[in-house]
């Protein structure tokens, strides 16, 4: 077989190493390593003499431990054998990764299993040649990027799997998890970088591109629905919120087909009515009780007892808080009464009204009609 005159390698845009094709060598080669390479010899396994960018003429002066190694007499052309691995050290900042099946995780805000993907990539570069050949390739006479991407797969995977979990320990919702992206990806690339380096290659970045579900995804649906409420509940408030919620359960109610539909019609109106009058009749003298006498300093406000309401179930469905007022026109509209099961905070559980003191007195007998008057004496005139 002819000897090689020149040894080089042109390199490919995917290709960290690769071994000359040929092992019959001769001393007075020309060797072009470019920039961005490595060059090394190897002979029996053994890694000998690294050689940097530049062009050299191979000599004993220029190889001196694979003289060593092979005994090769000085002087003239004298041939040889031995293996030339190139290694390409220039950073690749394009290498893709993503979860090939959804992560199954728990939103630790409002309690809902999402079926959650993670893309991203990442960027490296053989940062110890030597490190790198002697301890990753093996027989392969070429390695490229993807290689690489398939060696530290289950380690990406993993590492991604478990930030994103620290995350949601620590309650930030998947709703605001984009604004993390920067956190996940410093925390992911500080984990990998111990990995890869142990094989020579530095890990220069590591980069969380997109954390998403499906937004038909039944799971994400809700997760948008419990938000939107929790927003409205947040702008409206927790009393009206839950009232609001209350009159739709009865208004559902007073929609049903049926003889007591028309009186439960009658009595939502009478009871949204009354409670409209109290609440505003309660602030209008909350505001005159605060008012302040003339040249002297405002009191504080007077301390209000908030008034007792009950959750009541009305046709299988729960409804409330409802104050005691709605309660009674709603017994006078025929749709609440002694046996309704009924509920409020600091009872152990559901019971009938009847039986709950704060309500005795909606069911007492009422007093009886009073005695007719006796019919008046006209006067006796004389």
């Amino acid at each position: 077989m002819a000897l090689i005159d020149v040894i080089t390698w042109d390199g490919g845009n995917n290709q960290v190493a690769w071994k000359f094709p040929s092992t019959n060598l001769r001393l007075g080669s020309q060797m072009v390593v470019k920039p961005g390479q490595v060059a090394f010899f190897v002979y029996r396994g053994k890694v000998a003499d690294e050689i940097r960018e530049g062009t050299i003429t191979l000599k004993t002066g220029n190889i001196p431990l694979l003289t060593k190694l092979m005994s090769i007499p000085f002087g003239g052309d004298s041939p040889f054998q031995a293996e030339v691995w190139f290694i390409n050290m220039l950073s690749k900042l394009d290498t893709k990764w993503g979860t090939p099946s959804p992560i199954q995780v728990e939103d630790p805000k409002y309690g809902i299993i999402l079926p959650m993907r993670a893309y991203g990539q990442y960027g490296f570069r053989v940062g110890d040649a030597r490190l790198f050949l002697t301890t990753l390739l093996g027989a392969f006479p070429t390695f490229t990027d993807e290689q690489i991407r398939q060696y530290f797969r289950g380690k990406v995977m993993s590492t991604v799997g478990t930030q994103i979990g620290t995350l949601f320990n620590d309650k930030i919702s998947f709703l605001n998890i984009s604004a993390h992206l920067d956190e996940l990806s410093e925390a992911a690339r500080v984990k990998i970088t111990p990995l890869m380096e142990r094989y020579g290659i530095h890990l220069e970045t590591f980069f969380f591109e997109s954390l998403n579900v499906p937004e038909d995804d039944p799971s994400y649906v809700k997760l948008k629905q419990i938000k939107e409420k929790s927003a409205e509940l947040n702008v409206v408030g927790r009393d009206i919120y839950q009232f609001d919620k209350s009159m739709d359960v009865l208004k559902t109610a007073a929609g049903n087909e049926g003889p007591g539909a028309m009186i439960m019609q009658t009595g939502m109106g009478l009871g949204m009515g009354m409670l409209v009058g109290t609440q505003v009749g309660q602030q209008a003298g909350q505001m005159l009780t605060h008012l302040p006498a003339p040249g002297t300093a405002a009191p504080p406000p007077v301390p209000q007892a908030a008034p007792i309401q009950f959750h009541i179930v009305l046709n299988g469905q729960q409804a409330g808080p409802l104050p005691v007022a709605v309660l009674q026109q709603m017994l006078t509209a025929g749709t609440f009464n002694a046996a309704s099961l009924v509920w409020r905070q600091g009872m152990a559980g559901w019971q009938a009204a009847g039986t709950v003191p704060e309500l005795a007195s909606l069911f007492a007998a009422p007093p009886p009609p009073p005695p007719p008057q006796p019919p008046s004496i006209p006067p006796v005139i004389k």
